[in-house]
C-alpha cells in the first residue's frame, strides 16, 4: 500500500484582488490530476463513517474508489443513486461538518475532500453530457410537489425514480428555491442549477413555474387530483429587525437582498432593469452562511466598505470556515461583540448610520457605525402561505408544520411536508438537510400508497 499524503489536494481558486469585485466561481474545482490524487488518499475503510454523516447516504466508499479507478462514469452513477444534484451538493455542503467529520483520515491527517471530489464527478457528467436514468417502473399514481427548493427536488427525484407521475409546482418564474435566489453565483452558478434540474425532468418530472399554491389552488384541492402531496415551501420569511430605524430606506432583509441579485440580476444594471439600491458603506447584522452571503454579494457591487456587525466572537460563527475566510480575503470587515442598538436617519429617511453597543472582556463602549445601507441576516421563520390556507394542517405559533418524525405525513393522510417549512425534527439550515427530508418524505409516501422505494 502506497504512503497516505498528510495534506490533501485543494483546488485553485479566483485571486481576492480580482474576484471581489465580480460574479465569477471562486472556487475552480479539480483537475483529473488532482481528484485521482485525492481518491487515492481515501482509505477504503471496511466500515466508512463518512456514508453515516451523509445525510442523504451516498455510496462515499464506492464513489471515491472509482475516481481512484478512473472509472468517473461508474462514481457518477454511484452518487446519482441517491443525489441527482452533485454538483451543487459538492459545492454547498458543509461537508466538513458532516462527512468529511467522520473520515477516518481526519484522525491523524487530513481528511479526505469528499465534497471537491463529487463536485468533480457532477462537473465531468455535466460536460460529457451522461445523463443517469434509473431503472423504473410506472406505477398508477401522482404526486404534487410544492415548492422546488432542495428538499422539493430531492422527493420529486425519489418519487419518479419510483414510477410515480409527479408535478412541481414553484411560486416564482425559475425552479431552484433558495439553490436559484438565495445562493450567490460566485459560489453556486446559475447555469449548474438549471442543469442539475434538466436531469430530473429527463425523468419525466414536470415543473410548473409561476404557481403559487395557497393562491391559484389549495392544497386539500390538490389531493382532489393527486394521491399524494409533498409541502416543500421552506422558511424563506425573515425575522425582522426589530430595532428602531429599521424601517427607514436603506434596510432590507438579506433574502431580499440576496433575491434581487440573484434572482433579477440586480448586479447586472442597466441590462437588466433591477437594480439593487445599495449605498457606500453596508453593514450586514448577522453572521450566519445567508449573512456571509450577503456581505459578500454586496463587495461585489463596488461600495467603499462592508461591514459584518456580530454580537458574538467570529469564531462563535455557524457559518462555514471557508465562506467566512473567503469574505476576509474579499475585504468584509468584522466588526464582532456588538449589538445594533438604533439604525440612525437622515433628513429624508435614510440611513445615516448605527448606534452600537460593543462588549469585551466585562466591559461596553457606544459607538456610531457610518453606513448608509442595512442588511438583516437573523434567520428566517416558516413561509405562511400555506399554513394560512390550508385550516386542518396542524402548525405550531411560528407556523411550522408538525410532521410524524419516521414518514413525515402531516396531520391530513396523504399530505407530506419537508425542509425547512417543518417542525418535527427542528428547522434545517443546509441544503443537504433539506434534500434528507425529501427523501425521506417520499419514502413515507411510497409506504402510504403500499409502494417501496429502492434503497
Amino acid at each position: 500500500m502506497s504512503k497516505i499524503e498528510i495534506k490533501r489536494t485543494l483546488p485553485a481558486h479566483l485571486p481576492p484582488q480580482t474576484r471581489r469585485h465580480d460574479f465569477n466561481e471562486v472556487v475552480c474545482g479539480y483537475t483529473v490530476e488532482e481528484a485521482v490524487a485525492e481518491a487515492g488518499r481515501c482509505l477504503q475503510c471496511k466500515k466508512p463513517l463518512c456514508i453515516t454523516g451523509c445525510p442523504v447516504k451516498i455510496n462515499i466508499k464506492e464513489f471515491i474508489n472509482f475516481i481512484a479507478q478512473k472509472d468517473y462514469k461508474s462514481a457518477y452513477k454511484t452518487i446519482t443513486d441517491a443525489n441527482l444534484f452533485p454538483s451543487i451538493t459538492g459545492r454547498v455542503c458543509p461537508q466538513e461538518k458532516q462527512c468529511e467529520a467522520a473520515c477516518v483520515l481526519g484522525n491523524k491527517r487530513e481528511p479526505v475532500s469528499i465534497g471537491h471530489l463529487e463536485r468533480f464527478v457532477g462537473d465531468m457528467a455535466r460536460r460529457e453530457a451522461w445523463h443517469e436514468i434509473h431503472g423504473r417502473q410506472t406505477l398508477p399514481k401522482k404526486a404534487a410537489v410544492v415548492g422546488s427548493g432542495p428538499a422539493g427536488l430531492a422527493c420529486a427525484y425519489d418519487l419518479a425514480k419510483a414510477g410515480l407521475t409527479v408535478i412541481v409546482y414553484e411560486a416564482l418564474h425559475l425552479p431552484g428555491g433558495v439553490l436559484t435566489y438565495g445562493i450567490p453565483q460566485f459560489r453556486l452558478p446559475k447555469e449548474i442549477v438549471d442543469s442539475e434540474i434538466e436531469n430530473l425532468t429527463r425523468l419525466g418530472v414536470e415543473i410548473k413555474t409561476n404557481s403559487v399554491i395557497g393562491r391559484i389552488h389549495t392544497i386539500e384541492e390538490l389531493m382532489t387530483r393527486f394521491d399524494v402531496v409533498f409541502i416543500g415551501t421552506g422558511a424563506g420569511y425573515p425575522m425582522g429587525l426589530a430595532v428602531k430605524g429599521d424601517a427607514l430606506n436603506g434596510v432590507m432583509s438579506a433574502n431580499e437582498f440576496l433575491t434581487r441579485v440573484n434572482l433579477m440580476h440586480g448586479y447586472d444594471f442597466p441590462r437588466y432593469g433591477t437594480p439593487v439600491g445599495i449605498g457606500k458603506n453596508v453593514a450586514v447584522i448577522g453572521c450566519g452562511n445567508t449573512a456571509i452571503d450577503a456581505a459578500r454579494t454586496a463587495m461585489r457591487l463596488r461600495p467603499d466598505n462592508v461591514y459584518i456587525v456580530y454580537r458574538k466572537r467570529l469564531e462563535d460563527s455557524p457559518a462555514r470556515k471557508e465562506e467566512l475566510r473567503h469574505a476576509q480575503e474579499e475585504g468584509v470587515q468584522f466588526v464582532c461583540r456588538t449589538e445594533t442598538k438604533e439604525i440612525l436617519s437622515d433628513a429624508e429617511g435614510w440611513v445615516s448610520g448605527m448606534d452600537c453597543l460593543r462588549s469585551d472582556e466585562g466591559s461596553s463602549a457606544s459607538f456610531l457605525l457610518e453606513v448608509d445601507t442595512v442588511i438583516y441576516a437573523l434567520g428566517t421563520l416558516a413561509n405562511p402561505i400555506i399554513s394560512r390556507t390550508t385550516p386542518k394542517l396542524k402548525i405550531d405559533k411560528g407556523g411550522y408544520i408538525y410532521t410524524d418524525k419516521d414518514t413525515l405525513m402531516t396531520s391530513i393522510p396523504g399530505i407530506f411536508a419537508g425542509g425547512d417549512n417543518t417542525k418535527t425534527q427542528g428547522t434545517f439550515t443546509t441544503v443537504i438537510h433539506a434534500m434528507s427530508t425529501g427523501r425521506r418524505a417520499a419514502r413515507g409516501m411510497l409506504e402510504y400508497l403500499n409502494f417501496s422505494i429502492e434503497e
